[in-house]
């Protein structure tokens, strides 16, 4: 076993980002922020790119690995866009109880199994290699849940704190797992490569200090 380095970077800013469309890729903002991104990424070493399923997060990926010549580039339903727990609303602020009562029965069982999937996958060290070598670096090109999800995992939060963890575009987060140590979270939410006129989560403004 050996240490993992999992960088996390959520997609960039989608076309018609206030309808949520599964099918709308990168718009002209989003394509810039993306780039930029593989630009700060340029020269690591990294094992391989993965990304989920939706476009948005495809295309960024595309653009991504630009910077990252002879990486690899998987797509995989671990990396898509899911509800990670079927958490309790009882208790939580109206906005939070509202938000989760959208998801459907289906969504509450499929999207837990595949977060749990991808924590399998990707929350702790790497099985192959030499003691001594040197860090297994992969990047992972998702959503904002579960980056939120991951983050909240490596902290040992209680599971409803997933929710009001929120990443800007193209937000680079990093967990370092090792073999013999906790998960240690390294970077959250990481946008100076960024110009401030690219930075932005889609919330609404009220919601942005």
């Amino acid at each position: 076993m050996i240490t993992r380095l999992l960088y996390l970077a959520r997609h960039g800013e989608q076309e018609d980002a206030a309808t949520e469309s599964p099918e709308a890729g990168l718009s002209e903002r989003g394509r810039r922020q993306a780039r930029l991104l593989g630009e700060r990424l340029r020269g690591r070493s990294f094992a391989a790119v993965h990304h989920g399923p939706l476009r948005r997060a495809a295309e960024t990926a595309e653009l991504v690995a630009a910077s990252l010549p002879g990486v690899p580039v998987y797509a995989t339903e671990l990396a898509g866009d899911h509800l990670p727990h079927d958490t309790e609303p009882a208790g939580l602020p109206p906005a939070y109880a509202k938000f989760l009562g959208q998801f459907s029965p289906a969504e509450r069982v499929d999207g837990p199994r595949v977060t749990a999937a991808a924590v399998r996958r990707f929350a702790g060290p790497a099985a192959d290699g030499a003691d001594g070598a040197e860090p297994v670096r992969e990047l992972v090109v998702t959503h904002s849940f579960l980056i939120a999800w991951l983050v909240r995992h490596a902290l040992d939060a209680p599971e409803r704190r997933w929710l009001g963890v929120n990443q800007h575009n193209a937000g680079l987060t990093v967990i370092r797992y090792g073999p013999a140590a906790p998960p240690n979270l390294i970077a959250f939410n990481d946008v100076a490569h960024l110009p401030p006129e690219l930075r932005g989560t889609g919330l609404p403004p009220d919601y942005l200090v």
